[in-house]
């Protein structure tokens, strides 16, 4: 009499998942957004974006993360680990999403692109800041004076304002700016002044 092997149900699960990275099925959806996924880890992690549930905490600074790979990948800040090199340039990255990334710099590779005008960008934070143009959106508010910015380091440039603080200097006459562009708008003036 012929036996047939026992298979356990989790390398059944871990093999069908295996399969699908290999079909690109992805049959676990997201009910908030309708975003799809090949495992259930993966809209569970997912999920945690509509919550904002973090539950990974770094024990040298308490910064949390949604999920265990965000946190892993901090951690290497904290210990200055960087084991993924560019074979291109030889720079190196604390995480493999950064390398991918970083990657697109050579390659120029844009694979985020805008629904609205169909400008493309390399990073999908890019492509997210860039669609604020369209939306008119301004999630960066200063707590000062309640005005409003669609990207962050407008903000904290408008707030130097407020602070008075002014860390950029030129060269050249030791004049101080709150912003790099502040600062190369200067620079033009020593250029009509050379020439």
């Amino acid at each position: 009499m012929f036996m047939l092997p026992v298979v356990s149900l989790s390398h059944v699960t871990h093999s069908s998942s295996a399969c699908r990275t290999h079909t690109g099925e992805k049959p676990f959806e997201c009910s908030v957004c309708n975003k799809k996924f090949a495992d259930s880890s993966g809209l569970r992690t997912h999920l945690r974006t509509h919550t904002g549930e973090q539950p990974f905490d770094c024990s040298v600074c308490n910064k949390k993360f949604a999920d265990s790979s965000g946190l892993r990948t901090h951690l290497r800040t904290h210990t200055g680990e960087k084991p993924f090199e560019c074979s291109v340039c030889n720079k190196k990255f604390a995480g493999s999403s950064c390398l991918r990334t970083h990657l697109r710099t050579h390659t120029g590779e844009q694979p985020f692109e805008c629904s609205v005008c169909n400008k493309k960008f390399a990073k999908n934070t890019n492509l997210r800041t860039h669609l604020r143009t369209h939306t008119g959106e301004q999630p960066f508010e200063c707590s000062v004076c309640n005005k409003k910015f669609s990207q962050s380091q407008d903000l904290h440039a408008h707030l130097r304002t407020h602070i008075g603080e002014q860390p950029v200097e030129c060269t050249l006459c030791n004049k101080k700016f709150r912003t790099p562009g502040n600062l190369r708008s200067h620079l033009l003036t020593h250029t009509v002044l050379l020439t």
